[in-house]
This record gives structure tokens, sequence and C-alpha cells, in this order.
């Protein structure tokens, strides 16, 4: 089980369940096949999700991109700044708009020679009216959605599996939880790819954002300080003060305020908690992608 993001869902990224094993993040895209967007959210999604011993993953918003200079366009950008190891999943987000096979083939190619997993997501239905999918999926394997309804679907209900050639992954609910999130199913393993071993700790290359969350995973709880990013665990049940600890609350993630002892005052809920109650998420200033010459501030920062 695993869960993709995007801006909406914050610096950390948002989880399900504890049992989860693997995000695929954002990195930004285009909606006119020229225009290109950053989600300043996607480096410190990366960094977590290594924090959290999970296989952080990659994927382009594809929009629009009717041929081949234009596909070359969009990658020429976005490949240098890919923050997951070589080898990670690169999937293109192929769900709205106009397309084009051929373009969309030439990148999946580019993708490949740059050293990454290429994938194609989208719904079935939009794949099939708009691409020649049995062409794609001799080229890479599906990334595909397919939702029974918008109740909160904690499993994949195969009654509705959106049947097709080499599937490696199914998004099969965008409620996972209450309150909306994606949650997907690795089919074949795709999601090993870039980790030896499908370890986490074991990126088969070093990006700053792997890195960071390498060092965060390794950073003993005695250590956190003000400024480090936690998330409050899914086994936690009380705040320090003895109080019952909501279950929204778990599972997030909050900046560290203040620090006394073995307990932490966390931003956003202003409450107490026990570190054996957290896990590191990030030591540092967020990290930033390849080629970033501005950073958007956002309420929590401070001026380091």
């Amino acid at each position: 089980h695993g869960v993709d993001a995007a801006v909406f869902q914050g610096a950390s990224g948002k989880w399900g369940y504890a049992r989860d094993k693997f995000m695929i993040s954002q990195i930004g895209g285009t909606t006119t096949g020229w225009n290109l967007y950053d989600q300043w959210t996607y480096p410190t999604q990366v960094s977590s999700t290594i924090a959290q011993g999970k296989r952080a993953h990659t994927y382009i918003w594809w929009q629009n991109v009717t041929s081949n200079s234009q596909a070359d366009y969009v990658l020429n950008y976005f490949l240098p700044k890919i923050q997951t190891p070589k080898g990670s999943i690169v999937a293109l987000d192929v769900e709205s708009g106009y397309q084009n096979t051929q373009a969309i083939a030439h990148a999946i190619q580019r993708i490949k020679d740059a050293g990454y997993t290429p994938m194609v997501y989208g719904y079935k239905n939009y794949l099939v009216n708009n691409t020649d999918l049995s062409y794609l999926s001799t080229l890479c394997q599906l990334w595909l959605a397919e939702y029974p309804n918008y109740a909160v679907t904690p499993e994949p209900n195969y009654n509705y599996f959106p049947s097709f050639n080499n599937i490696g992954i199914l998004q099969f609910t965008s409620t996972y939880v209450a309150g909306g999130l994606d949650g997907d199913i690795d089919l074949t393993g795709i999601t090993d790819s870039g980790y030896k071993n499908g370890n986490p700790e074991k990126p088969k290359t070093h990006t700053p954002a792997v890195d960071a969350g390498i060092k965060a995973d390794n950073t003993p709880k005695r250590d956190i300080t003000v400024g480090y990013t936690v998330k409050v665990n899914y086994s936690a049940s009380r705040w320090a003060t003895g109080q019952y600890i909501p279950s929204f609350i778990k599972g997030n993630s909050y900046k560290v305020i203040q620090v006394s002892g073995n307990k932490v005052l966390l931003d956003g809920v202003m409450s107490w908690i026990n570190k054996s109650d957290v896990e590191i998420l990030q030591t540092t200033a967020p990290v930033q992608a390849n080629n970033s010459s501005y950073y958007t501030v956002r309420y929590g920062d401070t001026l380091g």
C-alpha cells in the first residue's frame, strides 16, 4: 500500500496508515505543454518519506503535450530536478487535455535514458479514448485509477479493477482516509525500483532530499531540538499531559517549537508530547530542488 501526493498534502505529505510503504510525489508539470510549474512540497515530501523508512518516487503533471519538442522542453526542465534516486519511478500524469501517443512514447524513452523507471498514470477510459494505450503498455507499466465510490476505502475492491495489459500500480480510491487522500497498491513490486532490495535506506543513487531523509531517519530522538519537523506516531495515545490524542492528529507532521527534557511542544496544536511518540522527518531547513533560484515563504517558517 502507498499514497501519492501533491501540494495539497503539504511539506511532509500525508499518510493513510502505518502500513503504507511508498509515496509518489508531484514535482510539478505543465498544463499547456509550454508553461512549467514547480511544487514547493516535492523535495520535502521526498525527504520526509525516506525519513519514515518508506520509498519515494516522482510524477509529472502531463497536460496538452502534443509534440516531441514539447515533451523535450518539459523533461529538459524537470529531469535535472528529480530528487528520488536513479531507477525510481518517474510517472507521467496523463489525465486531462489533449494528448499525443508518440509524444508520450518519446517521453517514456527519455525517462528510461535518464536512468529512471517510467510509468503512465491515468484513468482507463480517458487513456483509451485519448491515446493508444495498448501500445503504451508495451513500453512501460501502467498506473491506473478506478474508484467504486467516494466512501472511505482502506483496501482495493477488485470487482472494479480496470483490467488492461501491464498494470503495475492501482490507484483504488481518492478517499483512502476521511477528508480525502489517494490510496494506491503496488501489484508488481515496481515501487522497489531505485532502492537496493526495496530498502529506503539504500537508494541506488543519492540526492540532497534522499540524504536529508536518511539523516533524519538515523537521528536519535533524544537529539530532537527546536526547528525539527516530526510526525505524531499512529501508536501514540496520550499527550504528555495525560489527555488522549485525537485520531486526526496522528500521522500528521508538526514543527517543534520548544523542548523540555523528554517532551516537545508542537506548533499548530500547541501541545506537549513525549519524544517517544514522534518520528523525526526533518532536521534541517527545507531541501530545495536542483537549480532552484527562489523560495516561497510560508506560515511557520523562521528566518533560518
